[in-house]
């Protein structure tokens, strides 16, 4: 409680203790509310609060109220990133104040945004593993475990876009050991998850090793299912899609799955992915009018 900003409202008005409190409360009562912290009852408080016309709120702590608009900026950062929109991710992270920003997790959720979005950016490598270099280099706090999981997932993406596969390989094994048995506490905590075990799938699906890209694919499905999380199911099904086509699977699965892919995205008002999709439907569909030829 902002015992300060009550003290400074009854000089203004020019009071004294015992005039205050008269009628109200003893002057001790009010004494030891102003000195030593000890807040009378709320029917006493409201009267003194109301004889200073001061509003009782006023003295409450403003709960997040400071970092409000940054959070709603970087949560629409964060949606941008899933639906691969990097070009407007990186234009609203550039009117964050970051220097300003004293509160840690805020911190780390600027820094892997910043990384992400550099990586499909094609920034350099330097300049987005010392993003991640920061998170990973701060105290192990709880708070800051699933940052350090996007850490690590982000630089395996980076090495493998680098052509380093075993070092990326590293880096993705590193979050498979611990990604399973991390426990979600928060909405937002469920976002990052599904964009961790989006990215290993895409990452053993690029390397031939498509049943590990499909287990994490369907663990992300079942997480979305039991957390009604719409995030990142048009992506996770979309991959779905590369994946079956890569392992020659029969048409119509494609193109149900294209379906089901398309359906999310329309949800998540995805147009980068409905696009993607379309391209995926035509293709698919061409393919079989060309075999349907040769017969």
């Amino acid at each position: 409680m902002n015992i300060e900003r009550f003290i400074e409202a009854r000089k203004a008005m020019g009071f004294s203790q015992v005039e205050l409190a008269e009628g109200i409360c003893t002057q001790a009562t009010l004494s030891r509310f102003e000195n030593n912290g000890r807040i009378p009852n709320l029917k006493i408080l409201i009267k003194l609060c109301n004889r200073l016309g001061l509003p009782l709120g006023d003295l409450f702590p403003k709960v997040g109220v400071r970092y409000t608009e940054t959070i709603e900026t970087m949560n629409q950062a964060e949606f941008f990133l899933v639906t691969s929109e990097y070009q407007q991710a990186a234009a609203l992270l550039s009117t964050i104040a970051v220097d300003t920003i004293e509160d840690s997790t805020l911190s780390l959720r600027y820094l892997y945004l910043q990384g992400f979005i550099m990586i499909f950016q094609n920034c350099s490598i330097t300049d987005i593993l010392f993003n991640f270099d920061k998170i990973l280099l701060e105290d192990d706090s709880s708070g800051s475990e699933i940052f350090r999981l996007l850490a690590y997932t982000g630089t395996g993406m980076v090495y493998f876009r680098e052509n380093e596969q075993e070092k990326a390989e590293f880096y993705f094994n590193k979050v498979l050991e611990k990604i399973y048995l991390y426990k979600e506490t928060e909405l937002e905590d469920t976002w990052r998850v599904l964009n961790i075990l989006f990215h290993c799938s895409v990452f053993y699906s690029e390397v031939h090793e498509i049943e590990a890209s499909n287990t994490l694919l369907h663990y992300a499905l079942s997480i979305c299912s039991d957390n009604h999380v719409t995030f990142y199911l048009a992506r996770v099904a979309s991959q779905l899609v590369k994946n079956a086509i890569n392992q020659n699977e029969p048409q119509e699965l494609i193109l149900e799955l294209i379906y089901d892919a398309r359906a999310y995205a329309k949800i998540n008002k995805n147009t980068v992915l409905l696009n993607e999709l379309a391209t995926l439907e035509q293709s698919i569909l061409a393919n079989d009018y060309e075999l349907d030829e040769k017969r």
